[in-house]
């Protein structure tokens, strides 16, 4: 669900493990029925795509934002605008 938040279980991306990344885009997973696929942005600027299975595997799940869960996804490139005017806060990590 858009505005969930997670906690990395291990480096990724040039985040440490426990670093937030809130989810901004979710998307069917073709490899297991009924689940979602999710796309999260780090405190760093950069994102990724996290099947269902990559979820168990490097991320925990770790609370929600209600201010994101109104987030409309475009593209990639609008996602990283959004971060570099300061919609994704992660002042308080």
């Amino acid at each position: 669900m858009i505005g969930m938040r997670f906690r990395l279980k291990r480096e990724i991306l040039g985040n440490s493990a426990g670093t937030i990344g809130y989810v901004f885009n979710q998307y069917p997973d073709f490899d297991v029925d009924g689940e979602f696929g999710f796309q999260i942005i780090f405190r760093n600027g950069d994102y990724d795509g996290f099947s269902f299975n990559e979820r168990e595997l490097y991320l925990e799940e770790d609370g929600f934002e209600e201010k994101y869960v109104d987030y409309e996804f475009q593209n990639v490139m609008q996602v990283s605008q959004d971060f570099a005017d300061g919609y994704w806060n992660f002042e308080k990590q």
